[in-house]
């Protein structure tokens, strides 16, 4: 079974929250017959696009493949959540990378946000940069780490912008129960996750760069210049961009081995008037201390976006149970609500959780963000688009922290990447 169609249709958003207020999404016609340009890009996601702009920008020919639509995958369904660093903390990272590389990340990291921002601001993208990102601690072991950290970051990086609070002063932001405490931090942020990439497809095609929909790549041809085979049409290249994420399986061997797709679901309620007090007090946005990340904000119309549960399957399972169990663990009192958009998206994970980024022959590629690939994606696509020129210092970094292959061989992999995360589910359920 293919991903890019297991769960949608071809060509059609998932009937999402997003999807229903996306504003200026553009139809791109497929591709036909023999294209060349100096840059192809398989995938119209954030990666993908901002790699595609800032080519553009300096003046490199670019044609982006896109097997469905620009905003089609994990960039137009995820949370919105634009966090802070990399998706493993500061201390992991010094003690596997050393303090000096840390930092690069860190910076690295602190840069992605600032782009996205100035992304935002430069092509006037309808998807408002929110400040604040709770994260919610169920334990007090779990707020001492946060708390310790939050001190760690301003201790040794110099970030103050995160405001540790306990109990009811916690409560008062983030009413739940189920929660004695966590770390706001002001300096991350949400946004409209579609409506992003939207804009940047928007700006890219402005810019000069061919996007064309339905195109689904079947494979890539090697040699001095590269081909890549679309359903009815093909791209002659110097450079490839892979930007695929969690659907790229089979397009190279070594991304296969070290990405690997996993499932995460989000429900919107009815909008909920004056009760969106009793879910949050302010425009931010909350994670929470599980394996299985729970996720949620409010709208701009006031609905509770609320995302939990995975699959490693290629079929959804059926989505609203599957997220109204943990959402009525944070807020029992919304039983009864009604639930108005329910959606599945497909993204990436690695061993590690760093991004899998590599130069392989006249490839270059960058995905596995493993749930924190807003800011990490658009830069990625960012750097990608710089080292094609000769100006690679950012993504050689990426690429000296790639993770290893998963464990097993051939069909035994995504056995045990199954039976792993399963444990670590488990163990959220069962509290340990």
């Amino acid at each position: 079974m293919n991903l890019l169609y297991a769960n949608d249709r071809a060509g059609q958003f998932p009937p999402s929250y997003y999807a229903a207020t996306a504003i200026g999404s553009r139809e791109f016609a497929p591709l036909r017959g023999e294209v060349r340009a100096d840059v192809c890009i398989i995938g119209a996601g954030y990666t993908g696009l901002s790699a595609a702009l800032h080519l553009r920008q300096a003046g490199v020919s670019v044609v982006v493949v896109e097997a469905h639509r620009v905003g089609f995958g994990a960039s137009g369904r995820n949370g919105g959540q634009v966090g802070s660093g990399q998706r493993q903390d500061q201390g992991w990272i010094e003690a596997r990378y050393g303090i000096e590389r840390a930092h690069r990340l860190w910076d690295m990291a602190q840069d992605a946000k600032a782009l996205v921002k100035s992304l935002i601001a430069q092509h006037n993208i309808p998807a408002p940069f929110a400040h604040g990102v709770a994260h919610a601690a169920r334990s007090m072991g779990s707020f001492a780490q946060q708390s310790s950290y939050a001190e760690k970051l301003a201790r040794d990086y110099g970030y103050f912008e995160i405001e540790v609070l306990r109990g009811g002063d916690f409560a008062a932001i983030v009413p739940s129960p189920a929660y004695v405490g966590g770390g706001l931090d002001r300096g991350a942020g949400h946004i409209h996750p579609l409506n992003f990439c939207i804009g940047l497809g928007n700006a890219a095609a402005d810019a000069g760069a061919q996007i064309f929909g339905g195109s689904p790549v079947h494979h890539i041809a090697g040699g001095a210049r590269p081909i890549v085979q679309t359903d009815k049409g093909r791209v002659i290249c110097d450079t490839v961009i892979l930007a695929t994420n969690g659907y790229g399986a089979g397009l190279t061997r070594q991304t296969a081995a070290r990405v690997m797709p996993i499932n995460n679901f989000i429900i919107a309620t009815e909008p909920l008037g004056a009760d969106a007090a009793r879910v949050l007090t302010q425009n931010i946005a909350v994670a929470d201390d599980r394996f299985v990340v729970n996720y949620w904000r409010l709208s701009e119309d006031g609905r509770l976006l609320f995302g939990g549960g995975e699959s490693y399957g290629y079929r959804f399972p059926n989505i609203i149970p599957t997220v109204m169990k943990p959402m009525l663990q944070v807020y029992p009192h919304l039983r009864g609500v009604r639930i108005d958009y329910a959606w599945g998206g497909t993204l990436a994970i690695t061993p590690t959780r760093m991004p899998y980024a590599a130069r392989l022959g006249p490839i270059l590629t960058a995905s596995g963000y493993s749930g924190h690939g807003v800011a990490l994606a658009t830069m990625a696509g960012k750097l990608m688009a710089q080292a094609t020129q000769g100006q690679s210092a950012g993504f050689d970094l990426l690429t000296q922290v790639a993770p290893p292959a998963f464990p097993g061989l051939g069909g035994l992999r995504w056995p045990l990447l199954v039976g792993a995360m399963t444990w670590y589910s488990l163990r959220d359920r069962m509290g340990w």
